[in-house]
């Protein structure tokens, strides 16, 4: 029976080229944008998920208190993994380890400036790497050992075995190769290129054993013995900060380790989403889009019923049960979703590498996996079905009397769905225009908002080695020498210091006293330390008095921005005495705000210091109208003089600002594409029924334009059912635009008002891309002769 039905699902098909062909254009192009964004969605969804105890592991928070709000964030006192481990009950494991950081690795000459990270032996017993070389048992326990990644291993020593080969760290340090592991897969959270142990963090950095409960900068990750100690274990660790440092309004909090990347935005003490609502949206949109080529499937179906009309009544009347005929038309379907299947496929192969630049991942279609047919399958047999399920239940329903006395079967029922399905399918491609002009107009927005420097012509060269440091620490003789032979080269107008990066955000303290200020009172503020002519170089501006000079000793002096002005209160800031910590230092200077954190919040208040030794960044301010690439290449041979053990290193600030709208500017390419798609799916599906119109009302039209009818009369009578079908849709898709982007602006302090524009601007396109759909088959009905639609009556 299947091969039967399979034969004449085939005929029926060949037999009609054109709506085939359209159905499987607008399927294939369903498939294939569906599977896409499923292949982004398993790629965020696997993150952290490598490990073999992936779902007993977790990450400290620490949830801070304040008047206003709780601060979240995953780092931890050094003391935390310890203190955890052993008197936590429910706990298995427990480590600490430091924030990626670039340092230089060396053989011979072999030098690179690589991703480092410090880690005790409950890392590696937690994360479980996977080890080419070397004993996993032995690793991270001497203090000069070090375990490199294939690829660093690969670039430091060719095919060699490095095992027990000696590298050079930061030009200074001996450290032994231990071991190598394979490469780390871009979804982990973690990423390296080499770890080393412990001991050897606190050897470099002799204070850190010293630092108490109140310093945070360590990544604690802990594994239960079973998820069942959840509960407890998260009980415990509530008051963990009170128990060891009295007064602290620290809670510690554990998270999924395999939710951290998905799930990294906290609010008042709770994880309230991230890239998870990005990755909702994208499985909304795949399923959508889907829908759509299914709806039109559905559409053409139901709108030719007429022609299989009498097959159905024939079938009936020889003794074919309704449920025989179900099967037919659903065998025919889930053909027709194979074929575009096949055709997806090619399209997926084509447009592969441009969704990976676009994403800055590594896709891959796996025909290797099980899981990747299983879901490949599953999903075609799914569209097959859905867009089949409606006209095999509405064909199959015909009587076998009135259809093989011709009575007329396209009732009002299935006109009313099929305009329901259209104003469906029009309903999404109108918001997503919509949500698409408004993601832009927010981006544009924040970016051209000002940020109270001027991010063109200014580079950030870490400094290293000799270059500004001198025994790891910021030196003023070597910035000077580094300055002046900047200044020399005369492609530099002027050059400062600066303890991050322009768009690091970090560097806090709740550690800031003020005259007036309460003992209740707890503000999170910015610390930064920065050089002479620091306003003057980054092209800031002064609210008061004055930066940081040679005439003076600034050593116990600072500047403020303007939001630590309005949070402390001071009328007349200039000479007032604060303190951090145990250091007093008097306001010198206010600057208005700058933004090192997210453009898309107000300023945190912010204290700068003079303190060399913190130095960690020159900050170096182009000639303008100066040619870029001669002024980058002079500003490279002045660093590479002054520390040839070093390679050369430099950032434009312009293009690290710009990565911090990575997510907004996806969202936004990926909804321009994915909703043309879904316009142009909905366009051949409007072409169909078009098609299908005109050739029904053949005969009409000669009639009319026999009798005198116009172009703008047939073109009416072809047109204006469809246009007020897209008027309707522009209607409903208004108001659900306007809620999920209000929803979604909603998550920004700084936000662009919702303006008619886009909603104008929708409408527009999405009336404009039907007329032209629509004069596709009007113009070949007005060229058509009513003698041809007339001459067998």
């Amino acid at each position: 029976m299947f091969r039967l039905n399979l034969k004449i699902a085939l005929r029926n098909l060949w037999k009609n080229k054109g709506y085939t062909l359209i159905n499987v254009g607008g399927l294939a192009i369903g498939l294939a944008s569906c599977m896409l964004l499923l292949l982004y969605v398993a790629h965020e969804w696997s993150y952290n998920r490598q490990f073999s105890n992936y779902d007993k592991t977790y990450v400290v928070f620490n949830n801070t208190k304040t008047p206003n709000e709780i601060l979240s964030w995953p780092w931890t006192p050094p003391a935390m993994a310890k203190e955890v481990g052993q008197q936590i009950a429910g706990v298995s494991r427990a480590s600490c380890s430091t924030n990626p950081a670039p340092l230089l690795i060396a053989n011979g000459e072999k030098s690179f400036r690589k991703q480092a990270v410090f880690a005790d032996q409950e890392f590696l017993k937690i994360l479980d790497y996977k080890f080419l070389k070397g004993n996993p048992e032995k690793a991270l326990q001497a203090v000069n050992g070090i375990i490199l990644t294939e690829s660093t291993a690969k670039s430091l020593f060719g095919n060699e075995d490095p095992i027990n080969k000696t590298l050079k760290l930061e030009n200074s340090q001996l450290l032994k190769v231990e071991a190598v592991i394979a490469d780390l897969p871009e979804t982990n959270s973690i990423q390296f290129d080499y770890l080393m142990p412990w001991a050897a963090y606190e050897k470099q950095f002799p204070w850190f054993k010293d630092a108490g409960w109140g310093s945070h900068f360590v990544l604690t990750l802990v594994q239960l013995e079973d998820n069942s100690f959840f509960n407890q274990v998260s009980a415990e660790m509530k008051g963990i900060f009170k128990r060891h440092e009295k007064g602290s309004l620290a809670e510690a909090i554990i998270h999924p380790f395999s939710k951290w990347h998905l799930y990294s935005r906290f609010e008042n003490g709770k994880s309230v989403g991230g890239r998870i609502d990005q990755v909702k949206i994208f499985v909304g949109i795949a399923f959508c889009i889907l829908l759509i080529a299914c709806v039109n499937f559905m559409n053409l179906s139901t709108a030719r019923s007429q022609k299989r009309a009498k097959e159905v009544g024939v079938r009936k009347a020889i003794g074919s049960s309704r449920k025989s005929l179900i099967n037919q038309f659903l065998v025919e379907s889930v053909l027709l979703s194979f074929i575009a299947m096949l055709l997806a496929f090619v399209l997926m192969e084509i447009t592969l590498p441009y969704f990976n630049r676009l994403l800055h991942i590594e896709l891959v279609l796996d025909y290797g996996n099980w899981k990747f047919w299983t879901v490949l399958c599953s999903l075609t047999l799914f569209t097959g079905f859905i867009a089949g399920s409606y006209p095999a239940f509405y064909l199959s329903s015909f009587e076998p009397v009135k259809v093989l006395k011709g009575f007329n079967l396209v009732g009002t029922s299935s006109v009313s769905i099929r305009k329901v399905l259209v104003v469906a399918q029009f309903v999404f491609a109108v918001c997503l225009i919509i949500c698409t002009i408004i993601v832009y107009q927010q981006l544009n927005y924040v970016k051209n908002k000002s940020i109270g420097y001027e991010k063109a012509g200014l580079i950030e060269i870490p400094l290293q080695g000799n270059l500004g440091k001198k025994g790891g620490l910021g030196n003023k003789e070597s910035m000077n020498v580094l300055k002046d032979e900047l200044i020399k080269s005369g492609v530099v107008s002027s050059v400062t210091y600066f303890s991050s990066g322009m768009n690091w955000d970090g560097h806090r303290t709740f550690d800031m006293n003020w005259p007036g200020k309460s003992k209740k009172e707890l503000v999170y503020f910015n610390y930064r330390c920065a050089g002479l002519d620091f306003v003057k170089t980054i092209g800031g501006k002064l609210s008061l008095g004055r930066e940081f000079s040679p005439k003076h000793h600034d050593s116990l002096n600072v500047m403020v921005n303007e939001s630590a002005i309005k949070v402390m209160g001071l009328k007349d800031p200039i000479g007032k005495v604060i303190s951090m910590g145990k250091d007093q230092v008097t306001i010198i200077g206010v600057i208005k705000d700058i933004v090192v954190g997210s453009p898309y919040q107000q300023a945190a208040p912010m204290v700068i210091f003079d303190w060399t030794v913190n130095l960690n960044f020159a900050l170096v301010r182009l000639n303008p109208g100066g040619n870029i690439s001669s002024a980058v290449q002079k500003i490279d041979e002045v660093t590479k003089r002054l520390n040839p053990d070093f390679p050369v290193e430099r950032n434009f600030v312009d293009d690290e600002f710009k990565l911090k709208f990575q997510n907004e500017q996806l969202l936004g390419t990926l909804a321009n594409w994915f909703g043309g798609f879904a316009v142009f799916i909905s366009c051949l599906g409007l072409l169909g029924l078009t098609l299908y119109m005109a050739e029904q009302r053949k005969k009409e039209i000669s009639i009319r334009k026999v009798l005198g009818a116009g172009a703008m009369d047939v073109l009416s009578l072809l047109n204006k059912d469809f246009m007020k079908l897209v008027g309707i849709a522009n209607l409903i898709g208004f108001p659900l635009a306007y809620i999920i982007m209000t929803r979604w602006l909603s998550a920004y302090e700084f936000r662009v008002g919702i303006s008619i524009w886009p909603f104008a601007t929708a409408m527009g396109l999405s009336l404009l891309i039907a007329i032209l759909t629509l004069s596709i088959q009007s113009a070949k009905v007005l060229k058509s002769n009513p003698v041809d639609g007339l001459k067998y009556e």
